[in-house]
């Protein structure tokens, strides 16, 4: 490594140079590298709701919906809207009951039971069905471009709406969020270190390894938003302390040596071979997500154990070059270190280590119980403010038309007609559930079948399935639409055991039961894989094992806190929260060893 070290510090001019231009192709790969706003998505392709969502959008070209509430239009101003829908890219097709009933039928002569389900007072509502999946960019636009034809009478619900108001404020809240990060470091590191200027250089270089690591994401297609969000915040938490090692190893070897190459070679060869457990470690860690069945696991675990490989690569090549070209404005900046040493509590801890010990031991029951009874919500949603046009509409649906979960149930065409009645009559008696519409239920309710528009017809039917509506009022992810779930699930299996119930409905209790497996295994195989790291790096069996129980009780308060605080996590918090942790305490306990 000495070697190597030498090199860098002699040709450091051209290193920074390359390091410069290599920033033009990273923010190229930045704006190539698709961002994915949909977290339903990384369910497992296997699954039986997702087959049920490729049912959908390949049979019946039904790959996304929204449902529009219409405020107070008349019938010819809705067939009028619905024209120009149609002419939007994607849209498959434009529903409403105008559509069955055309523009001369008054609302009062149609039978209660489809005034219950089309109309609440003055609003009506219109479905309208999308070729391409939720959150492709083809249905995203397609319903940018829905809100631009629809005027204040028109309110667009469903998930490609919330995908789009999730991706707009993500995209403009996430540069505060950076920015806010780097303003705290920054104050931070100029209490911690000697010089004014340092810490513009630290911050600087890990800036370059976040652009590189954003930019080489370009080669996996696409990265999740959460990653986005989450990435460059946490590169710069958890390789901060390598340049900060590297920074105060060369001011060490040059109180040994007047030559700053050499001090500086030595500093590369001290920090390299001091962070190289701890790289391994961390890295290691985030690829242990890997193993996750949600794929998002695998999407953030890629792109952090990248970015820590391409922060630990930028702190002995790129770093050392800035430090050496700008040595002499950081001599110029020097001032007295700010934050104290903290000698009396290091001190208090040594002399009381036993009792701090026996403190640990009481503790941790208490600890543990908030940890295992933290609540935790699915429905990312519930974090969206209340002004967003999705969020808006997406509560009128619930309070004027019941409309919470919609689930589409695939049953074999061919299966009788009584039987299909038999079947979605016990559907509907099941609680929470407001109504259940399918084509063979038309009749009873005063349409005939043979009136029907073929734009109907053909959402409810094709020659290998026939799609039931089910409408449930439980909210999405809850303890109650999933046993709700698994109850029309027992009752359909019974006449189709090859039937599909899809939707969100189905889908939100599948990342809610994944999750959970997921937390539980990552959490096993990040230990396993660190611990056996941490043996063969610290050369010890028995101080691994002490290291990481220290570790997962500081974890055990962290994550037990907002139980005592009445707090409800977002599910991925639990997940990134933990992993994160593990790792940055690690490093804490490892340089402490050190």
């Amino acid at each position: 490594m000495k070697h190597i070290a030498e090199a860098i510090c002699k040709h450091r001019k051209i290193i920074l140079i390359i390091s410069l231009l290599l920033l033009i192709p990273s923010i190229f790969g930045i704006k190539a590298t698709r961002i994915n706003y949909d977290i339903l998505v990384y369910l497992p392709e296997d699954i039986e709701t997702i087959q049920g969502e490729k049912i959908l959008s390949e049979d019946f070209d039904m790959g996304g919906f929204s449902v529009v509430i219409l405020d107070n239009m008349k019938p010819k101003e809705i067939l009028k809207l619905e024209d120009k829908i149609k002419q939007i890219d994607n849209v498959e097709k434009v529903v409403s009951i105008a559509d069955i009933v055309g523009t001369e039928i008054p609302k009062e002569m149609l039978p209660e039971e489809i005034q219950d389900l089309a109309y609440e007072d003055d609003k009506t509502i219109m479905l309208v069905t999308f070729k391409e999946q939720i959150s492709a960019d083809a249905t995203i636009k397609s319903v940018e471009e829905l809100r631009k034809i629809t005027d204040e009478r028109c309110k667009i619900s469903g998930m490609t709406a919330t995908v789009l108001d999730t991706r707009n404020l993500s995209n403009s809240e996430i540069v505060i969020y950076v920015v806010i990060a780097v303003i705290l470091c920054l104050i931070i590191l100029q209490l911690a270190l000697d010089s004014y200027f340092a810490p513009m250089l630290l911050l600087l270089n890990i800036g370059i390894a976040i652009l590189y690591n954003m930019g080489s994401n370009v080669f996996l297609g696409e990265i999740s938003y959460i990653t986005k969000a989450i990435s460059a915040v946490l590169q710069l938490g958890v390789t901060m302390d390598f340049a900060i090692f590297l920074y105060h190893s060369y001011k060490a070897e040059k109180e040994l040596t007047d030559n700053k190459e050499e001090a500086m070679t030595n500093a590369i060869t001290k920090t390299f071979s001091s962070v190289l457990g701890s790289s391994l470690t961390t890295i290691a860690g985030f690829l242990a997500l890997c193993s996750m069945n949600l794929t998002l696991g695998k999407d953030i675990g890629i792109v952090m154990a990248k970015g820590v490989l391409l922060g630990v690569i930028s702190v002995v090549t790129v770093l050392p070059t800035m430090i050496l070209t700008f040595d002499n404005l950081i001599e110029k900046t020097k001032h007295k270190e700010i934050l104290p040493k903290f000698t009396i509590v290091k001190n208090f801890i040594m002399k009381h280590y036993i009792a701090i010990a026996i403190l640990f031991v009481i503790i941790l029951p208490i600890v543990y119980y908030g940890y295992s009874h933290t609540e935790i919500y699915y429905n990312l949603d519930k974090s969206l403010p209340s002004d967003l046009d999705s969020v808006q509409a997406n509560t009128a649906l619930k309070e004027d038309f019941n409309m919470v979960s919609m689930e589409m149930l695939l049953v074999d065409k061919n299966i009788p007609e009584y039987k299909v009645n038999e079947m979605t009559e016990k559907i509907e008696n099941m609680d929470g559930i407001e109504w259940v519409l399918s084509y063979s239920k038309l009749g009873s309710m005063g349409i005939p079948k043979e009136i029907l528009p073929e734009e109907i017809s053909s959402m409810l039917q094709n020659d290998t399935y026939q799609m039931i509506l089910i409408n449930s009022k439980y909210e999405m992810a809850t303890n109650e639409l999933n046993a709700q779930v698994e109850k029309i699930n027992e009752v359909v299996k019974q006449y189709d055991e090859n039937a599909i119930l899809a939707g969100e409905g189905p889908l939100m209790k599948d990342l809610v039961e994944i999750s959970n497996h997921d937390f539980n295994s990552v959490n096993t195989v990040s230990i396993a894989v660190i611990f056996v790291i941490m043996i063969f790096v610290l050369k010890s069996a028995s101080l691994p094992i002490i290291l990481m129980c220290v570790i997962e009780f500081a974890i055990f308060i962290n994550m037990g806190i907002p139980y005592y605080t009445g707090t409800i996590l977002p599910f991925i918090a639990s997940i990134v929260i933990g992993t994160i942790q593990l790792r940055s305490n690690h490093r804490l306990c490892y340089f402490n060893y050190q």
